[in-house]
């Protein structure tokens, strides 16, 4: 790898949206924890619907709030987000299982995943220099 590759500096623009884009994602999943341990009716309802029994409900939920917060620390981020994928991997099938709509259910955590990837690439040096771009070779 060049030293140049090394020293890539990344826009406050570029910072900032990376930023941004995480910080909605980060939001998102902290509700939808936060939402899985407090058991609300539509939880409740999607978790019968979906076939996972109420009290898987709990440790999806710290599941969930641990990989997020793993995310949300920069020395952590990458870990967070590779497992997050995983999660979102899960819910992937989940829907296709129980035959669900492909462009609003299916396909949402993939959505989901992509804009998590895009703001941690885009605030992240390290990510940035294992995946550079065409200006930065």
């Amino acid at each position: 790898m060049s030293s140049y590759a090394q020293t890539v500096s990344i826009s406050k623009g570029a910072r900032w949206t990376g930023r941004i884009l995480s910080g909605l994602v980060i939001a998102f999943l902290i509700m939808d924890g936060v939402m899985k341990l407090m058991r609300p009716a539509p939880v409740v309802e999607g978790m019968m619907r979906l076939g996972y029994p109420l009290s898987t409900s709990t440790g999806i939920g710290v599941i969930l709030l641990v990989c997020v917060l793993l995310y949300t620390i920069p020395r952590t981020a990458i870990l967070g987000a590779v497992l997050l994928t995983g999660y979102l991997g899960g819910a992937v099938a989940t829907h296709v299982r129980v035959g669900d709509p492909w462009f609003s259910h299916v396909l949402f955590p993939i959505y989901f995943g992509a804009v998590l990837w895009t703001g941690l690439f885009l605030r992240d040096q390290r990510l940035r220099r294992l995946f550079p771009t065409d200006s930065q070779a």
